[in-house]
């Protein structure tokens, strides 16, 4: 009997992909062709593809055997408590939610958002209310089969650290935590860079969200920049003076059995990246 495996993929398009290609039609011919699992497309400045389009994608994907995923926009703010913005941002997870399922995707990572002069309980008090609410709309709109990702953020001065991301996750069984890697070593100063920490991220998970999610997690990984504030710039596996180093963490991924769709977010060589921990995984597979 085979066991769910990882899945591996970058977010947007590389430059290598750039370069040869004009449309994202080509993306999942791409990946096959490169041995890549899952693709996650980028809506960050706003959700700006048509539904033909994105059906053709999806029906590219799901016979290049691409999973696919789709990054909510950035200027979601969950924890906002201003009635007119909460309905923003409800009208942007639903059209997020419409495009990942148009193009046979399942997952839609979202942002937690800024703690403005709030402190960061009344920040999280809101972003309760605010997913609650998101999974009410997305039941109502019968696109709950599309799981929403809460992301880990690399800034100090935003919402989302690893704990907070984990107590919004437990409000429902149908959300998942985004595991943003790099953002949590640029938050921690580089404190999760090593195979007991990210030990201790999983084994949180697990105690958290129970066996299930914590198995099949969505990840994001990549080299990131950073200073006192947090997260400065995303980089690529050719930086050696910032981590976090994807090795410690493949060889718990591989030895736990765990089944999480990493998306790389590296700058320009994201594909190639993903391809690179791809083969680490794998290296530390019973293959």
């Amino acid at each position: 009997m085979m066991h769910p495996r990882a899945l591996f993929g970058p977010a947007g398009a590389s430059d290598a992909f750039s370069k040869k290609y004009k449309s994202s039609q080509d993306m999942p011919a791409y990946l096959q062709q490169m041995g890549l699992d899952c693709f996650e497309y980028q809506c960050g400045r706003g959700v700006n593809i048509g539904e033909e389009t994105a059906r053709k994608l999806g029906e590219k994907a799901a016979a290049c055997g691409i999973r696919m995923s789709l990054h909510a926009p950035y200027f979601i703010n969950l924890s906002s408590p201003d009635p007119e913005r909460i309905e923003k941002n409800m009208g942007y997870i639903l059209q997020a939610a419409r495009a990942c399922g148009w193009m046979g995707g399942d997952r839609v990572t979202v942002h937690c958002g800024g703690l403005s002069r709030m402190t960061r309980q009344e920040a999280l008090d809101n972003t309760f209310r605010a997913v609650r609410l998101a999974l009410e709309r997305l039941e109502a709109e019968k696109l709950d089969h599309i799981g929403l990702c809460i992301e880990t953020m690399g800034k100090i001065n935003v919402l989302g650290d690893f704990d907070e991301v984990m107590a919004i996750c437990a409000l429902d069984e149908r959300l998942l935590p985004c595991i943003d890697f790099g953002h949590l070593n640029s938050r921690t100063q580089g404190a999760v860079n090593s195979e007991e920490a990210f030990a201790a991220l999983l084994r949180g998970m697990e105690d958290r969200l129970g066996t299930q999610r914590a198995r099949s997690f969505h990840g994001h990984f990549s080299k990131i920049e950073y200073s006192k504030g947090g997260e400065v710039r995303h980089l690529t596996f050719e930086d050696a003076a910032y981590g976090p180093d994807f090795a410690p963490l493949a060889k718990l991924l591989a030895a736990g059995g765990y089944a999480p769709r990493i998306i790389c977010e590296s700058a320009g060589t994201q594909d190639v990246d993903a391809l690179e921990m791809k083969r680490m995984y794998m290296g530390y597979m019973d293959v």
